[in-house]
C-alpha cells in the first residue's frame, strides 16, 4: 500500500506557487519525506539526502521516461532535450556539448557578457520605480544567449516568447498556440544550424552543427534537442535567479549592503541566491527496478519527483539558519543545478552572469527597495516572477 500525505496534491496546484511553497515542503520533509501523490501517480522526494541519493544513481532512476509530471506515460521517438537521455546516449551527447561550456571557454565570454550587462544597467533609472523583471532579468540572459547563438540580440523578445511556450505554466497558452510557437522555434534553430553547416563560424552553434557521432552529423531532431535546451534552459534559470535574488536582497537591506561594501562576497552570494530562489523547483525520474528511498519501497516504473525547492531548505543539510538569507553562507550544498550526471552544463555561465550583474548593480545602487507585491508565475516547474517593482537609489 503506497502511503500518501494529505497535502501531497498541493504540489500540483499552481496556486501553491503564487505564494510561498516552503511551509508545504517543510511539512512533507518532517512527516512524509517520500510520499505518494495519487493523481497522476508519483512519489515526491523532499529531503536533501534522498534527492541526492536518487540523483547519484541514474541506473536506478532514469530520465528517458520524462522529466516533468505532465510527461508521465509519454514516450518519445527521439529525446526532446538532453535532459531526457540516459547513459550511454547521455554520456555521448554531453561529451559533445561539454567543450562549449568548460569554465575556460565561459571565461572567454566574460567581456561579452559584461558589455551586455553594462548596456542594460545603463538604461535603468536611479531613484525611480522600475519593473526589474521586464527591464533587466528577462532581457539580460536572453541577449547573452542570442550572442552565443550568433543571432541578432534585438531578436531577444522573440526568443522570450519561444522560451515561455516551452515551460509549463509560464504563460497561459492554449495547446494550439503553444504547439505553433514551439514549431516556429524549432524551424528557426534548425535553419540557424543548417546555415552554420554551410558557413561555419567560431561559435557554439557551428561546433554543434558540424559535430559528428560515430562519423555521422547530428540529425535534425538531435540538433533541435541541443539548441532548444540551450535557448530555454540557458535563460530561464538565470532570469529567475536574477529577479528572485534581487527581490530577496531588496527585502533584506543588510545583505545587499554586504555586497555593496565588499564585492569579495559575490561568489558565496551567488550560491546563496541560487539556493534561495531555486529557479527550477523540480524534475521527474522513473525507477528502472524495484528499489527503495529511505524506508519506502519504490516499484519498477514508479515516477519520482525530485523537489529541489524543498531540498534547498532542508534543515539537515543547511542547519538552523536555513530560513535566513546569508550571502556569506559556507558551505552551501545547494542543488539548484541538479546533482550527478545531469548537473547543469550551463552552471558556470549562469554563475558568471549573476556575478557580473550583481557587481555592476552594486556599483550603481547603494540601496534596493521593493515597491508593492511581486507577481509570481503559477508554474509547478519554475520559480518565476512575472513582475516585481524595485527602486534603485545611488
Amino acid at each position: 500500500m503506497r502511503q500518501s500525505h494529505p497535502r501531497g496534491a498541493e504540489l500540483l496546484d499552481p496556486t501553491t506557487y503564487l505564494g510561498d511553497p516552503r511551509p508545504l515542503y517543510a511539512t512533507l520533509r518532517r512527516e512524509a519525506p517520500v510520499t505518494w501523490v495519487e493523481e497522476p501517480g508519483f512519489w515526491a522526494v523532499s529531503t536533501h539526502q534522498l534527492l541526492t541519493k536518487a540523483s547519484l544513481h541514474p541506473e536506478d532512476f532514469c530520465s528517458s521516461r520524462g522529466i516533468l509530471v505532465e510527461e508521465i506515460g509519454t514516450t518519445y521517438a527521439s529525446p526532446p532535450t538532453m535532459m531526457h537521455t540516459d547513459a550511454p546516449e547521455h554520456t555521448r551527447y554531453r561529451r559533445l556539448a561539454q567543450p562549449g561550456f568548460k569554465p575556460t571557454v565561459v571565461r572567454q565570454l566574460r567581456d561579452q557578457v559584461a558589455a551586455t550587462a553594462e548596456r542594460l544597467l545603463n538604461t535603468l533609472p536611479i531613484g525611480e520605480d522600475l519593473d526589474i523583471v521586464t527591464s533587466l532579468a528577462i532581457p539580460f540572459p536572453l541577449q547573452v544567449i542570442a550572442e552565443i547563438l550568433g543571432a541578432d540580440i534585438d531578436e531577444w523578445p522573440t526568443f522570450f516568447r519561444w522560451s515561455e511556450a516551452a515551460i509549463p505554466g509560464a504563460q497561459e497558452l492554449d495547446a494550439e498556440t503553444r504547439a505553433a510557437t514551439q514549431l516556429e522555434m524549432w524551424n528557426y534553430l534548425i535553419g540557424l544550424a543548417e546555415q552554420r553547416r554551410r558557413e561555419p563560424r567560431d561559435d557554439l552553434v557551428s561546433a554543434i552543427a558540424t559535430a559528428t557521432i560515430d562519423g555521422d552529423l547530428l540529425s535534425e531532431a538531435e540538433l533541435a534537442m541541443f539548441l532548444i535546451q540551450l535557448l530555454v534552459a540557458g535563460n530561464e534559470t538565470t532570469r529567475n535567479l536574477i529577479s528572485g535574488g534581487l527581490v530577496a536582497l531588496a527585502d533584506r537591506p543588510e545583505q545587499w549592503q554586504r555586497i555593496v561594501k565588499n564585492e569579495d562576497v559575490l561568489p558565496t552570494a551567488v550560491e546563496e541566491l541560487l539556493r534561495w530562489t531555486t529557479p527550477v523547483t523540480s524534475f521527474l525520474r522513473t525507477a528502472t527496478k524495484q528499489t527503495s528511498l529511505g524506508d519506502v519501497e519504490i516499484g519498477e516504473g514508479d515516477p519520482i519527483l525530485l523537489l529541489y525547492g524543498s531540498a534547498n531548505f532542508d534543515e539537515e543539510a543547511f542547519g538552523p539558519t536555513v530560513n535566513e538569507l546569508d550571502v556569506t553562507r559556507s558551505p552551501n550544498p545547494q542543488v539548484s543545478f541538479g546533482v550527478g550526471n545531469h548537473f547543469c552544463l550551463g552552471a558556470a555561465l549562469a554563475r558568471m552572469e549573476a556575478d557580473i550583474l550583481l557587481r555592476g548593480l552594486a556599483s550603481r545602487a547603494s540601496t534596493l527597495q521593493r515597491i508593492g507585491e511581486v507577481e509570481r508565475s503559477p508554474s509547478t516547474v519554475i520559480a518565476g516572477l512575472r513582475h516585481a517593482t524595485l527602486r534603485l537609489d545611488a
